[in-house]
């Protein structure tokens, strides 16, 4: 792995993560009247989220040089990569729920929250052990090793999103409501406060990226444990999840092969962790930004090849809302996704 040690002053950091602040809000008062989101808005979106992205690494290249700059966007673009995998999962869990297009906005904005959140935890958590104990680095890598695996071979099981421990725990301590009630989280009935449906979906995507989150932040720390660099790297690829899951909802079946692509891309950050512990040392990042770049690539052009003669324009099967909201049954899902995320 590549530490890139540099003084990172307590003002930058500051700055970055306001910024960070600053853009969400300007997401959240755009679509403050939950009106239903469209590819072109979407679109849209996505290229200034990227663009932003993409322009950070910039600012990074004129200030520390080129070599911090390209590990940057090396673990940005590992994650941006992974993080199509987690739209995959949301549109599991909106069409689980049956979730109207209109509120799902929200429930990504929050759940975006949290994952920036616990991500920031993994993070210095993550680059600490790394740090202290050499042989962490084995453990780190074996475990994305073994996740990549997971991913490419899963076997074909319905997801559950319900049957979630942390959905459930919260079903027992907090009263819930089965039904939508418009965009509310919580509401009051005879006095109580009760949690609405919608809600119960937010706990099942927070679950669901977290779970997440420990791969896509291992993923990055193989490339360096500098955590300024590991941080924007992840927010920056997280701040447009969103307008990515709008983007993507109707294509998802094109990317038929893609999880093999991630699985690849999971093994060589494992690969490329556990040899930083040894006699080969770490790997070039011009190395690993050309096996990232090249693995993205092959996996979509093999998947938009293979399905070529499928309707791209077509959306995911849409739950049908059961009787008094209750969450409908889940549509047909790629087969690496039927398991749901590595565990």
């Amino acid at each position: 792995m590549n530490d890139l040690s540099f003084a990172v002053p307590l003002w930058v950091w500051a700055a970055v993560s306001a910024g960070i602040l600053v853009m969400l809000a300007v997401d959240l008062i755009a679509h403050r009247d939950n009106h239903v989101i469209g590819f072109k808005e979407a679109a849209v979106w996505s290229g200034i989220w990227i663009a932003i992205g993409l322009g950070f690494g910039l600012v990074l290249w004129a200030w520390q040089g080129g070599e911090v700059s390209s590990t940057y966007y090396a673990g940005y673009l590992i994650e941006k990569a992974l993080s199509i995998d987690n739209v995959f999962v949301f549109a599991l869990v909106f069409s689980f729920f049956a979730v109207p297009d209109a509120y799902q906005h929200k429930v990504l904005f929050w759940g975006v929250l949290g994952a920036l959140a616990a991500r920031l935890v993994f993070i210095f958590i993550g680059a600490e052990l790394l740090q202290v104990f050499f042989w962490t680095a084995y453990l780190f890598g074996a475990f994305l090793i073994w996740t990549g695996w997971k991913m490419a071979f899963s076997k074909d099981e319905e997801v559950h999103p319900d049957r979630n421990p942390v959905v459930r725990l919260v079903k027992k301590i907090i009263p819930t409501e089965p039904r939508f009630h418009g965009d509310r989280f919580f509401l009051r009935i005879n006095g109580k406060r009760i949690a609405t449906l919608l809600f119960v979906v937010l706990i099942a995507v927070e679950a669901t990226d977290l779970i997440f989150a420990v791969d896509s932040v291992a993923a990055v720390l193989a490339i360096t444990t500098n955590t300024f660099i590991v941080w924007t790297a992840n927010a920056f690829a997280v701040l447009g999840l969103r307008s990515l899951y709008f983007c993507l909802a109707g294509l998802l079946r094109r990317f038929a092969y893609l999880h093999y692509g991630l699985a690849v891309l999971l093994a060589f950050a494992g690969v490329k962790l556990i040899l930083s512990e040894t006699p080969v040392g770490k790997l070039p990042i011009p190395l690993t930004l050309g096996v990232i770049a090249a693995t993205i690539t092959i996996s979509i052009a093999w998947s938009l090849a293979a399905t070529s003669d499928q309707d791209g324009a077509s959306t995911p099967d849409r739950a049908e809302p059961a009787p008094d909201g209750e969450p409908g049954s889940t549509s047909s899902a790629p087969s690496h996704l039927k398991e749901g995320p590595p565990s």
